[in-house]
């Protein structure tokens, strides 16, 4: 029987529906939507207020699909927290957007000064996220810091008994193409290693949110039969086999059809839902800056795309409380007889 602490147990059951799967929308997203209004508007209107009434927009038509919101601390949170459904679970991300560059192109994940998942916690999130930028090739002392980081927020997490979404994210080193992450030359076993490594106890994990080990716009379409299929699911099934605890797919702003196929991979495979931002909302949000095709565009499009991945979650996916971790049962700990003496009143 395994047995998680309150906070845990009840952040885990928060993030997920009624029945063990995360629907998950991600707002948090800042580059990207500062890019766009930059491109469409200029440089003087990528202001704080454009940038959260797009964010509310989001969470507006969005947030009723979704079993969990995540939402980043500087512009979603303060500028829409009044449109939260307090029925939905609240992730609220970690790190900043920006990271630190070592020699030969390791990158150190880097946080706000003082954000701390304790301040989360005050906020009334059911869990922290970390994008944790990693390459097991990256030199050692590269390396080396991104697990400190990693075991530091594992443990403030068990302290705040918040849950622990990570999201490693393979990124390029020097001579690697820029847009390695979807580059039809990515290599699988970065993924693989990357996961091997934080599936680890010691990181005290809760949910993984993982990107595909293959491109994802050159995953082939999982109903044919053929060897490239075979092959892909292989590489989903290592992921699943590395891991006990739940896990989930991000998006890493591939389009609608190519996530949906990462999805049916990846659920096959034994992941527990989605947290995906772009590939749900961003054909609409090339309407805007015109407010009201933006909206039509989330309201038909974003909606109906939500609704097909929902319906494939059902079919395919396993519940997190399914997952090996907690193949002998689920505990709250410490339980009901020893709880006053574990967490005494003062």
């Amino acid at each position: 029987m395994a047995a998680l602490a309150p906070g845990k147990l009840r952040a885990l059951t928060r993030l997920s529906d009624s029945d063990g799967f995360f629907r998950m929308v991600a707002v948090d997203q800042r580059p990207p939507i500062r890019n766009r209004i930059r491109e469409v508007m200029g440089e003087d209107a990528v202001t704080w207020d454009r940038i959260g009434a797009v964010k509310a927009t989001l969470l507006k038509h969005l947030q009723p699909y979704a079993s969990a919101m995540l939402l980043d601390p500087g512009y979603a949170l303060p500028y829409a927290h009044r449109l939260l459904d307090p029925a939905k679970g609240l992730l609220i991300t970690l790190e900043r957007f920006e990271f630190e560059t070592r020699p030969g192109g390791g990158r150190l994940t880097s946080t706000y000064p003082g954000w701390t998942p304790a301040h989360i916690k005050r906020l009334g999130a059911d869990g922290v996220k970390l994008m944790l930028f990693y390459r097991p090739d990256a030199p050692a002392n590269v390396n080396a810091s991104q697990h400190a980081f990693v075991r530091e927020v594992g443990t403030a997490c068990r302290e705040q008994e918040i849950a622990f979404l990570l999201e490693p994210l393979v990124y390029p080193l020097d001579g690697d193409p820029d847009a390695y992450v979807e580059d039809p030359g990515k290599r699988p076993e970065m993924v693989i290693e990357t996961v091997r490594e934080f599936a680890k106890p010691e990181y005290g994990i809760d949910i993984f949110k993982l990107e595909t080990p293959v491109a994802a716009n050159t995953v082939p379409a999982p109903e044919e039969e053929s060897s490239a299929v075979a092959d892909t699911q292989a590489w989903f099934g290592r992921i699943d086999a590395l891991l006990d605890r739940p896990w989930v797919m991000l998006s890493a702003g591939a389009g609608m059809e190519p996530f949906r196929r990462v999805l049916t991979y990846a659920f096959r495979a034994g992941a527990s839902g989605y947290l995906a931002g772009r590939a749900i909302w961003w054909e609409a949000f090339k309407a805007w800056p015109d407010q009201a095709a933006f909206e039509a565009g989330l309201a038909e499009g974003g909606v109906s795309y939500m609704r097909r991945i929902n319906d494939a979650l059902r079919g395919h996916a396993t519940p997190w409380w399914n997952r090996p971790a907690f193949a002998g049962g689920l505990e709250m700990a410490p339980g009901a007889e020893v709880f006053v003496t574990e967490y005494p009143l003062r």
